[in-house]
């Protein structure tokens, strides 16, 4: 928590020094600071204490002070200082997708626009269009922007609410008179972003609990306390609420607050068929008498269903499939067997292959393979043909040593699909890779014709393995681009090519609600954490969450198979696309 804290500081006072229009390279040496930060896995306490920040390549004296400044007190000076005289309404701007510091500046500067509110004014009363570097389309993409900023101005990235939920819970916990306590909402069906969290507890002590919610160190504002339901707001910006619920209550009020709305409509309208009437407090016969149920199985047994797992309560099907006893047995973290699409210094990855490796053998996986970007990918300091086989050596060398440990690494490449549909690189050269994953990075903007005539004919070229992030989305970030998804799955399931699950926590892309009409083309699935540092490659546990919600078992999943079966797989499979 603290590490992250950190690094967000780091990346602040950069944004904010290009802001004020400051020597570029000192910007950028915060932003450098942060990106080396996030790779370091030794403690960063140790490292002040033993006065050894002058051992990190990329931080000075002046960063190594403030660094430690930090580490000792929990605050830097320096940017409180800079946030004087950058405050938070012109931070604020940062979130307006396609609005860097630099335009920000130039804003601050020519128009005096200090906020989101003045800059929607002066983008409807025209005053952008002359000033150098903008124009009408930077204009209407800024309005464009901030209308997406409203729509999703009160929903976070479900990473960012579920790991403030365990926080919560796990201080919660603290007190011995909980029973019982659980997180529901959103968080808990897996939604890809979450509007607040919502916490259920069981207590013999309502009172003493709702004290400790509202004392809780992360709260910035109390909105309301109660014996029974108390709600905070979170320094990361969202809202929590914790509800008391008696015993027999539990299940039913654990249910009824997971939700979806239009689950919970369903299942309200199935318990008036059987002459009951289901809600938060209990199912009760007509002349309201309750029925005891001591689980949510025990719920949906009494009206006549199987368990539906809650990421499957979206009014998706789920309460036709548990009437027939059809609910899948649903993928779990720990059948994954090994790590595809992560990413090495070699190109823009934050640690060394056998960082990566090493990190993978010690979370118990089996394999990893290396994905790092290809030639056309020059701003992320993509590979080269040269370069590529200087790494195959490494991973030669690696490999050798990880033998014993039963584990391998394989060699594989993000391609780039270009705009015409080639991937950028020969396939006489593609063929040297065990495995290529082809994604779209740039001319985002194309119509939904050319774009997923592009896809297709990605697909169509037999070196490819996995489709990546098949909508380019950045969740509250970007939308994502136009494509016909069902064309693009259909084309996949013919050319046996498989669709990537990105687990990183702003794409979650293939979307879930894509994942059932994958299955049903016969399209496998690749759960891909596409991690740039060591740390990202937990971010797999974001992609099974997906899969889930998209009904997926082991079996759809690839990544699921033990390393020689793994291997096998990606001989067969590409012996079987070249004969097509």
């Amino acid at each position: 928590m603290e590490k992250e804290k950190l690094i967000h500081l780091l990346n602040r006072i950069g944004e904010m020094l290009e802001i004020l229009g400051e020597n570029p390279f000192k910007s950028r040496s915060y932003y450098n600071g942060a990106r080396i930060i996030e790779g370091i896995t030794e403690d960063l306490k140790k490292i002040t204490e033993e006065k050894r920040w002058n051992e990190y390549k990329g931080i000075g004296e002046g960063l190594a002070q403030k660094i430690s400044e930090y580490i000792e007190t929990g605050q830097i000076g320096y940017y409180d200082e800079l946030h004087e005289k950058v405050p938070d309404e012109i931070l604020e701007m940062l979130n307006i997708p396609g609005l860097g510091p630099k335009k920000i500046n130039v804003l601050v500067k020519e128009l005096e626009i200090t906020s989101i509110r003045r800059l929607e004014r002066a983008c409807r009363e025209n005053k952008l269009v002359g000033i150098k570097g903008f124009g009408e389309k930077t204009q209407e993409n800024i309005l464009k922007g901030i209308e997406y900023l409203k729509k999703t101005s009160d929903r976070h990235l479900f990473a960012v609410g579920l790991a403030n939920a365990e926080r919560l819970i796990d201080y919660l916990k603290k007190e011995k008179s909980v029973e019982k306590i659980e997180v529901a909402g959103s968080i808990r069906r897996r939604k890809e972003t979450v509007k607040d969290i919502d916490i259920l507890v069981q207590t013999r002590e309502p009172g003493k609990v709702s004290k400790l919610f509202i004392e809780y160190p992360e709260v910035t504002e109390v909105i309301a306390h109660g014996p029974t339901k108390s709600s905070i707001r979170l320094k990361d910006g969202l809202n929590a609420d914790l509800r008391v619920i008696k015993k027999d209550e539990f299940p039913f009020a654990l249910h009824y607050f997971t939700g979806s709305k239009e689950h919970n409509i369903a299942m309200r309208s199935r318990s008036k068929d059987f002459g009951l009437k289901l809600n938060e407090y209990g199912l009760f016969t007509g002349n309201e008498e309750k029925i005891q149920c001591k689980s949510e199985e025990e719920i949906f047994r009494k009206l006549k269903l199987s368990y539906i797992p809650p990421e499957l309560r979206e009014n998706f099907g789920e309460l036709d499939a548990a009437e027939k006893n059809k609910i899948p047995v649903l993928i779990e973290e720990n059948d994954l067997k090994g790590i595809v699409h992560v990413h090495s210094t070699y190109s823009d990855g934050l640690n060394t292959i056998e960082e990566m490796a090493e990190q993978c053998l010690s979370l118990g996986y089996s394999y990893i393979v290396f994905c790092d970007h290809s030639k056309a990918a020059f701003y992320a300091n993509g590979l080269n043909e040269e370069r590529v086989l200087k790494q195959f050596e490494e991973i030669d060398k690696l490999n050798k040593k990880f033998k014993e440990k039963k584990f391998k690494i394989f060699k594989g490449i993000e391609s780039d699909i270009l705009p015409d549909g080639r991937l950028d690189f020969e396939d006489e050269f593609l063929d040297k890779f065990d495995l290529v994953v082809g994604s779209v990075h740039s001319s985002f903007k194309l119509s939904e014709e050319e774009m997923t005539a592009r896809a297709i004919k990605a697909i169509n070229n037999p070196f490819l393995t996995v489709l990546g992030h098949p909508t380019g989305r950045l969740l509250l970030s970007r939308d994502a681009y136009k494509i016909n998804l069902e064309s693009v799955i259909e084309a996949a399931g013919k050319q046996n090519v498989l669709i990537e699950i990105n687990s990183n926590p702003h794409r979650l892309d293939l979307d879930w609600r894509y994942c059932r009409l994958a299955k049903d083309n016969g399209v496998k699935l690749m759960i891909c954490p596409d991690a740039h540092a060591t740390k990202g490659i937990a971010d797999v546990k974001y992609g099974i969450g997906i899969a889930r919600k998209g009904w997926l078992t082991e079996k759809d999943v690839m990544n699921t198979l033990p390393i020689n079966e793994f291997e096998k797989f990606l001989k067969e499979h590409k012996k079987e696309r070249l004969k097509k």
